[in-house]
Formats: structure tokens, C-alpha cells, sequence
């Protein structure tokens, strides 16, 4: 995540002064934030694009809107992962089949991994089943408390931060990370004893 706030709100205020080049600057300092995020959040690699491409048309379409001095990571982030969960929900009520290239474990539109050269094939596989198993069981979380977990444990988000772009109290950040790790143990434990 880009280090410096006070840049991306003298940026956003270069935007809504009709600098549009300042997007080009925004870009540039989130898109890799936001498809990381959006990756682990969608697990498909053209829905990933897309919506971040949306992402940043929606922060220009909104450039007016933004208050000045308000957590711009958080407002970013906010506008992400409800692209996400719209385009989740696109997806359930029109199926189609994934034209992604499938990793070794079979997840779906995340590309090929290579794997360690001096490594032991049954680590490997072991470790590839473990990641599978983590990405279903996070797949499988509500919206909102998927979106707590992917903000805090991959983009490093604070609490406070968290907060304001989901639309909750810091407590209830708490209470819905709390849920999805007890979630994420429970069902870990089940697919891991299977697996063994």
C-alpha cells in the first residue's frame, strides 16, 4: 500500500480540480494494491482486471464527491470490494466456464506457480493443498467478513481504516475478523483432515 496519504489527497484534489492527469499518478501509485486485492477476493484474473479497471473509472466518475481529508485508502478500498461483491454476484446468476489457466491445485484463474527446484515434490504438494484449502475456505466467507479478513491480513489495513471503508465501528471490525478466523480454523481443520 502506498506510503504516503497526504499525497494521494493532494492528488485527488488535483483531480477534482480538473487535472485529470493526477488519475494517471493514482493509478500508478494503487493498482497494484487493488489487484491484489481484488485477486484474492474474485480468484479470477479477468474479473480482477476489470473491476479495477471500474475501480478507478468510479474514482473519476466520484472525484467531485470525495471529502477532502478523509482517509483516501479506505474510500479506494471501499469502492473495490463492493465491485467485488457485485461482480461475485453477476457471476452466481450467470455461470459460464473460466478461460483462466488453472494453477497445479486446480484454483481458478491464478496462473501457473513455479515451484522450488530443490524442493520435495510431497512438500510441494502438501503446501499446494494447504493453499487450495485457504483460498476455498476464505472464498466461502460473507461478503463482510471477507472483505475484514483480505484488508487486514493481506493489504495491512488498520482497524480504524478498516472501518471506514466497510461502514462500521472499529468493535465491529474486531467482531467480524474474530468470526472469519473462527470460521477459517473450522473449516481448515475439516478440509486439512480430509485431505490427510
Amino acid at each position: 500500500m502506498p506510503a504516503d496519504p497526504a499525497q494521494d489527497l493532494a492528488l485527488m484534489a488535483e483531480l477534482a480540480a480538473g487535472r485529470d492527469s493526477a488519475l494517471d499518478q493514482l493509478i500508478e501509485r494503487w493498482e497494484g494494491p487493488l489487484r491484489s486485492f481484488a485477486h484474492r477476493y474474485l480468484l479470477n484474473s479477468t474479473d480482477t482486471e476489470e473491476v479495477v479497471e471500474e475501480a478507478f473509472v468510479r474514482i473519476y466518475q466520484k472525484r467531485a464527491d470525495f471529502v477532502p481529508g478523509s482517509n483516501f485508502s479506505a474510500w479506494i478500498f471501499t469502492i473495490t470490494a463492493n465491485l467485488c461483491r457485485h461482480r461475485l454476484r453477476w457471476r452466481r446468476r450467470h455461470p459460464s466456464e473460466s478461460i483462466d489457466i488453472p494453477d497445479e491445485d486446480g484454483a481458478p484463474g491464478l496462473g501457473s506457480t513455479i515451484a522450488d527446484r530443490g524442493a520435495d515434490p510431497a512438500v510441494s504438494a502438501e503446501g499446494n493443498e494447504r493453499i487450495a484449502a485457504l483460498r476455498t475456505a476464505v472464498d466461502s466467507l460473507p461478503h463482510d467478513q471477507r472483505t475484514v479478513f483480505l484488508l487486514h491480513s493481506y493489504e495491512g489495513l488498520s482497524y480504524r481504516e478498516i472501518a471506514t471503508a466497510v461502514g462500521c465501528s472499529k468493535r465491529g471490525v474486531e467482531t467480524r475478523l474474530y468470526r472469519a478466523r473462527q470460521v477459517l480454523r473450522d473449516k481448515l481443520a475439516a478440509l486439512l483432515a480430509i485431505a490427510a
